[in-house]
C-alpha cells in the first residue's frame, strides 16, 4: 500500500477523545505519510473543558503527548490551505466528531470554513468522507441533513462505542471507536478487537 495522506476535522460535538485517539494512531501509522489537522473554534473549547487542552498555540502537540512528526495544523479560517483544493492530493477526510452545524454546512454545500471546504472538495473529488456525528436526540433536521450528505458520498459514522469487547475505560473505548474508523479508509489496525475471530 502507498502512503497515505489524510485529513482530520474536530469539530464542536462532546468526543473531543476520539479525535486525540485518532491523531495518536495516524501519527504512528507507517502507512500515513501526512496528516493535515483542522480543529474549529467551538472545538477548542470542547477540548478544553473535555482534555484539559487549551490555546490554539501547541493544541496538536498537547493532543498528541509529544511533537508532531507528520502531522500538521491548519486554522478553520484558512480557506487558501492545500487542503482546499481538489488538485491536492488527498486519500480522504475524517471528522471526529462532527457537530450538527458541521454536518448541516456539508449537507448544504455551505463551504464558509476550512472544515466545511475541505469536506466539500472531499465528496466532489469522490474521495472517502466519514463523518462520526455525534448528538442525541437527533431531530428531523438533523436526519434529513444526516441522509444529504449520505446521498452526496458521505458516511455517516454515529459515535457509538462497542461494550461487547468490554472496555477498561474510556480511552480503551475511544481508542476501539477509532480502530472501526481508521479501517473504513483503509487503515486497519493492530489491537482492533475482532468479533468471534476465526480460528
Amino acid at each position: 500500500m502507498s502512503e497515505l495522506s489524510l485529513t482530520v476535522a474536530i469539530t464542536g460535538a462532546s468526543g473531543a477523545i476520539f479525535a486525540r485517539e485518532a491523531l495518536r494512531a495516524l501519527e504512528a501509522d507507517e502507512r500515513v505519510s501526512r496528516v493535515h489537522f483542522v480543529a474549529s473554534e467551538n472545538s477548542l473549547r470542547v477540548i478544553a473543558d473535555e482534555l484539559g487542552v487549551s490555546g490554539r498555540t501547541q493544541c496538536l502537540e498537547k493532543l498528541l503527548g509529544a511533537a508532531p512528526t507528520k502531522t500538521i495544523q491548519h486554522a478553520d479560517a484558512d480557506i487558501g490551505a492545500a487542503i482546499a483544493s481538489g488538485s491536492h492530493p488527498s486519500n480522504g477526510m475524517i471528522i471526529l466528531p462532527c457537530s450538527m452545524g458541521t454536518l448541516a454546512a456539508i449537507a448544504l454545500g455551505f463551504a464558509d470554513s476550512l472544515v466545511a471546504r475541505a469536506a466539500d472538495v472531499t465528496l466532489k473529488e469522490r474521495r472517502p468522507l466519514i463523518l462520526c456525528v455525534r448528538e442525541t436526540p437527533f431531530n428531523r433536521i438533523h436526519l434529513r441533513n444526516m441522509t444529504l450528505a449520505a446521498e452526496a458520498g458521505a458516511t455517516i459514522f454515529p459515535v457509538i462505542p462497542a461494550f461487547y469487547n468490554h472496555p477498561i475505560d474510556s480511552e480503551e473505548m475511544a481508542r476501539q471507536f477509532v480502530c472501526r474508523v481508521l479501517a473504513h479508509v483503509g487503515l486497519p489496525q493492530p489491537g482492533a478487537y475482532v468479533w468471534k475471530p476465526e480460528e
